[in-house]
């Protein structure tokens, strides 16, 4: 059996009585066309079950309405939550999505950045602001709109949509203080390739409780081994905070496991609030990153950028402290 050709524009014009010009228009600039010849378009295409390709589209208008993003990683539920939010806002503006992981390496970013130029991305979305020298090069050689998140940085190289990472800190540190502990665990990840993480830690550092630190791989094993080297020299810590609530997760699964309960024997403090941050027993305590407000807030300032070619400003989105079972008052 045959196949049925696919319609094309001209079969649409050849329906609608107008010129495969006016059909195009109708795709690409349908403010353009007037109201009854529009209609009498998009009920051609209805019939004929016309579905324009978005090379074509792309070809007609000189447009790709295709943009990039940049994460270190889907492994991690935050960039899920925050990619998730940038896509149906991009939709909504008329924008598609493609996604490319780093692994966090800038080399590998500036490759990637290089081949979403190359198949048509109109702009990119990055994951902070310590990109390499040859990402800066390309993206000034090409004068494409790149917008930064998880990170608020007036008056640098791209505008920024995120929150003070050092604020985030001070919160979940305050917290801790305000309930009387003093000797206090820090759980962190890995420092190099990762300025929010830098500027958590720099906060801390300012601050006038004794705190230990901790580094160990982002993930719920990484929380895990982490307690197993702060138990062995417990040294009077009576709080444990960790910079992500999945290592705030393996590190309650670590207490509980020999035989410490949270927050009896010891509080533990997280940042993010995943989903499951409610639900774990007890409920954890950590800072709410704004991570869905801030994919739909970048979306919105990168369209913008590309539609108007006017750059916008830095926008600081604010984190919000969630306090539950987890933490206690210092006995």
């Amino acid at each position: 059996m045959l196949k049925k050709k696919r319609a094309n524009l001209r079969d649409v014009a050849r329906m609608s009585g107008v010129s495969v010009a006016t059909v195009s228009r109708v795709l690409n600039a349908p403010k353009a066309v007037s109201e009854p010849t529009r209609e009498r378009v998009q009920a051609a295409m209805t019939e004929l079950k016309f579905m324009p390709s978005a090379a074509a589209r792309a070809i007609n208008s000189g447009r790709s309405r295709m943009v990039g993003a940049l994460v270190p990683t889907l492994d991690h539920a935050i960039f899920a939550r925050f990619l998730e939010a940038l896509e149906q806002r991009l939709a909504e503006l008329g924008q598609s999505l493609v996604v490319s992981t780093t692994g966090g390496d800038p080399e590998v970013e500036a490759a990637k950045a290089r081949e979403l130029l190359d198949v048509g991305a109109e702009g990119l979305i990055v994951s902070g602001i310590s990109q390499s020298g040859a990402f800066l090069e390309r993206m000034e050689a090409t004068d494409v709109p790149v917008v930064a998140t998880s990170y608020f940085a007036p008056g640098h190289l791209f505008p920024t949509v995120g929150y003070d990472n050092r604020a985030v800190a001070r919160t979940a540190l305050a917290h801790l203080t305000g309930l009387g502990h003093r000797e206090i665990a820090v759980v962190h990840g890995p420092v190099a390739r990762n300025d929010r993480t830098a500027e958590r830690l720099a906060a801390l550092r300012e601050s006038q409780a004794r705190l230990r630190f901790s580094e160990a791989r982002l993930g719920v094993s990484g929380g895990t081994g982490a307690v197993e080297e702060i138990l062995r020299a417990r040294d009077g810590v009576s709080a444990i905070l960790c910079l992500s609530d999945v290592q705030a997760l393996g590190a309650m699964f670590e207490l509980s496991r020999q035989g410490l309960a949270v927050p009896d024997d010891i509080s533990l403090m997280g940042i993010d609030d995943l989903p499951w941050s409610r639900l774990s027993a007890p409920g954890l305590s950590t800072v709410r990153l704004p991570v869905q407000e801030m994919g739909a807030r970048a979306a919105e300032a990168l369209n913008g950028w590309i539609e108007s070619h006017e750059r916008p400003g830095a926008l600081e989105l604010k984190a919000e402290l969630i306090v539950r079972g987890s933490t206690a008052r210092f006995k």
